[in-house]
C-alpha cells in the first residue's frame, strides 16, 4: 500500500507537471512546427492542472473523511486518466488546457488519500519515514515528466507526450484496485459527530503557517535556480538541467532522512524546527555565495553546491508536517486537514515566482536567496513544538 500510495502520487505529479514541459513546444513559432503562443499564453496552459488542483484540495479531503481513502485514490486517479486522454486526444492548446484542467481536478485526490492510508496503516514508531517515502512520489513524478515529455513533444507532438502521465494514472489505478484497503477507523456513536480539531487549539494552525513560510524558499529554488546557472552562471542548459535534476534526488532524500529523525526522535516538530534553522542557514549562505559566484570559480563551485543543498533542505518539512497534521486532526478530519495544508502551500507557491522575479530584476539572484532566508528564520518560532504530543511506540 505504500508502494501503491507513492505511485499515485507520483502519477497525479506527473500529470500536474507535465504541461509546464510542453512551453517550449507550445511557443515555438508556427513556422517552425510550434503553436507560436505568447510565453504569458503558454503560461496560462501550463498552469491549467494546477489550477484544478489547487481549488478542490479541501473537496477530495472531505471525500476521504466521507467515503474513505480507498474510494477517493481510485476515483482521483481515473478522473486524471481521462482529462489526461482527452487531453491527449484534442492538442490543441485551449481546449487541452480545460481538458488538464479536469485532470488536475482528479490529481488534487491523492494529496490527501495517499498520505491517509501511509497514517492509517503504518504504526507510530514508523510512520514518519513511511510518509517521507510516500512523499518521494512528487519528485519521482516530476522526474518522470522532465525525462521524457518535452523530449516527445519535439519529436512527436503534444498530444503524444500527454500520454506518458495519463497511462502512469491508469497503471496507478490499478495498482490500488489490487492492493489499497481503507485503514480501520474508530468506532464512534450514531449521529456523533467528530470534533473539529481547529476549535481545540492553534496547533494545526501553526503547522499550516510554519509550512507556508517554509515553501517560499523551495520554489524559489525550483523556480529559479536553473534560471540563475544559466543566465547568471553561463552554464549551457543541458548541464544546468542534469544538475536540477540531481537536487530532486537529494530532496528525495532528504524527506524520507527527516521522517526516519522524526521516528527515532518521537516527535515531529522538533525535527521540523530544526529542518527550519537549515534552511534559514542555507538561503542566506546560498545568497552571499551566489553574490560573489561571477568570476571566481571557487565561489561558484561553493555556491552551486549550496544551491544542491538548499534544493534538500526546503524540502526535507513537507513529510514531517503532512505527517502531524494528519495525526492531530484524526481519522475522521485529517482529510480536510491535509487539503487545507497542501491549499495554503499551493497559494503561497503562486505567489513566488511574479514577486521573486521582480526581487531579482532590482537586486540580483544573490539578494533574492538571501532574503527568503527570513521565512524560515520565522518559522522556526512558529512551528508548534510545545503543544505536540508524545509519540506513543
Amino acid at each position: 500500500m505504500l508502494a501503491a500510495g507513492t505511485g499515485a502520487q507520483a502519477a497525479t505529479s506527473a500529470m500536474i507537471t507535465a504541461p509546464s514541459f510542453l512551453i517550449p513546444e507550445l511557443h515555438r513559432p508556427v513556422a517552425e512546427g510550434g503553436y507560436g503562443m505568447s510565453l504569458a499564453e503558454a503560461g496560462v496552459v501550463a498552469a491549467a492542472s494546477m489550477t484544478g488542483m489547487m481549488f478542490t484540495l479541501v473537496l477530495w479531503g472531505l471525500v476521504v473523511d466521507r467515503r474513505g481513502e480507498r474510494f477517493a485514490l481510485l476515483a482521483g486517479l481515473l478522473v486524471t486518466a481521462v482529462g489526461g486522454g482527452v487531453a491527449a486526444v484534442l492538442a490543441s492548446p485551449w481546449p487541452m488546457a480545460a481538458a488538464l484542467c479536469f485532470a488536475g481536478i482528479g490529481a488534487a485526490a491523492t494529496n490527501s488519500a495517499s498520505g491517509r492510508v501511509v497514517v492509517g496503516w503504518f504504526p507510530p514508531e514508523r510512520r514518519g519515514i513511511a510518509m517521507g517515502i510516500r512523499q518521494t512520489g512528487q519528485p519521482l513524478g516530476v522526474g518522470l515528466a522532465a525525462g521524457t515529455v518535452a523530449v516527445i513533444a519535439h519529436h512527436h507532438g503534444i498530444g503524444p507526450a500527454l500520454w506518458v502521465p495519463t497511462a502512469a494514472a491508469v497503471l496507478m489505478a490499478g495498482l490500488v484496485a489490487l492492493v489499497v484497503l481503507d485503514p480501520p477507523r474508530p468506532a464512534t456513536a450514531a449521529g456523533v459527530r467528530a470534533a473539529n480539531p481547529y476549535r481545540a487549539d492553534g496547533y494545526l494552525t501553526r503547522i499550516h503557517a510554519a509550512s507556508v513560510l517554509l515553501v517560499v524558499p523551495q520554489f524559489l529554488v525550483w523556480t529559479f535556480g536553473l534560471t540563475w546557472l544559466v543566465d547568471d552562471l553561463g552554464w549551457s542548459p543541458g548541464v544546468a538541467g542534469l544538475v536540477v535534476a540531481g537536487t530532486q534526488a537529494a530532496g528525495a532524500a532528504a524527506r524520507i532522512g527527516a521522517g526516519w529523525a522524526s521516528d527515532l526522535v518521537g516527535s515531529r516538530m522538533r525535527p521540523m524546527r530544526a529542518v527550519a534553522f537549515l534552511a534559514a542557514a542555507t538561503m542566506l549562505l546560498l545568497g552571499l555565495a551566489a553574490t560573489g559566484a561571477a568570476g571566481s570559480t571557487s565561489m561558484t563551485a561553493l555556491a552551486v553546491g549550496l544551491l544542491v543543498v538548499a534544493s534538500a533542505v526546503t524540502v526535507a518539512d513537507n513529510g514531517l508536517a503532512f505527517t502531524a497534521v494528519a495525526e492531530r486532526a484524526g481519522p475522521f478530519w485529517s482529510g480536510r486537514a491535509l487539503g487545507l495544508q497542501n491549499t495554503a502551500q499551493h497559494l503561497a507557491a503562486v505567489a513566488v515566482p511574479p514577486v521573486a522575479g521582480l526581487t531579482i530584476a532590482a537586486w540580483g539572484y544573490g539578494a533574492a536567496y538571501a532574503l527568503a532566508a527570513a521565512l524560515p528564520l520565522l518559522a522556526v518560532a512558529v512551528v508548534p513544538v510545545a503543544g505536540e504530543r508524545r509519540i506513543d511506540r
